[in-house]
């Protein structure tokens, strides 16, 4: 890893927030998205997570935080790769204004048979910027970081076929621990964190950085979860 793209992983320190809004939510627009991330670095988030050129650009313009940047394309299923997954998005997130490009790093086939180091490759010598792989295995995690990824997430734990039938309610802070343990590069703990408790647990293991989305910048998700225990 060459001294620029190691300076900027090493930005990822603490808690980020994933400020996203999925398809179909009325907070899906650059505008409402920039107010998150404004709202979350205001509460001591150190970094943000964010997809997508528009709302990249305008969070970058907005807060003076490291951004993880990604571009989920439209091919949404637990066979298919959809964070990042070409180079061309990966320039987009890029040109946003990202410091950090996190594409998907799983075993999974990727869009016109290309290769993990492959996509790597080119993004470290077309955008000079630090990649994070997530994954959803060891093995995956492994694999990413001899492909040459910077930084590895938990991210994908329990959303691909793979993993899908042992996915909990929580984190797979059993992923994270093991990452940390065979990997000579920071870990992120991401996907599914929602408590204080869970946040310290995965930082008591060593990880780098903590994801948090659903549970802060996803209102319709918390509400329904307050509805259903009303009943």
């Amino acid at each position: 890893m060459s001294g620029a793209r190691r300076s900027r992983a090493e930005l990822i320190q603490g808690l980020f927030v994933s400020c996203q809004a999925l398809p179909g939510s009325p907070l899906r627009d650059p505008v409402f998205m920039t107010a998150m991330a404004r709202a979350a670095v205001l509460g001591g988030a150190k970094g943000v997570r964010a997809n997508g050129f528009d709302d990249i650009q305008a969070i970058r313009a907005a807060v003076d935080v490291p951004i993880i940047g990604i571009r989920k394309t439209d091919n949404r299923g637990p066979d298919q790769v959809y964070i990042t997954p070409t180079l061309e998005t990966a320039v987009e997130v890029a040109r946003a204004g990202a410091d950090i490009i996190a594409i998907d790093g799983t075993s999974r086939p990727r869009p016109g048979g290309g290769t993990l180091a492959r996509l790597i490759q080119q993004i470290h010598e077309q955008c000079g910027l630090p990649v994070m792989a997530d994954v959803d295995t060891l093995a995956a995690g492994m694999a990413a970081r001899e492909a040459g990824a910077d930084l590895v997430a938990t991210t994908l734990s329990g959303y691909t076929t793979e993993t899908a039938a042992s996915r909990s309610d929580g984190p797979d802070t059993d992923l994270a621990a093991r990452l940390v343990t065979d990997l000579d590069c920071p870990i992120v703990a991401e996907g599914r964190y929602s408590t204080a408790g869970q946040l310290q647990e995965a930082m008591s293991l060593g990880v780098a950085a903590v994801v948090i989305g659903t549970a802060i910048t996803n209102p319709t998700a918390i509400t329904r979860g307050f509805a259903q225990a009303y009943g």
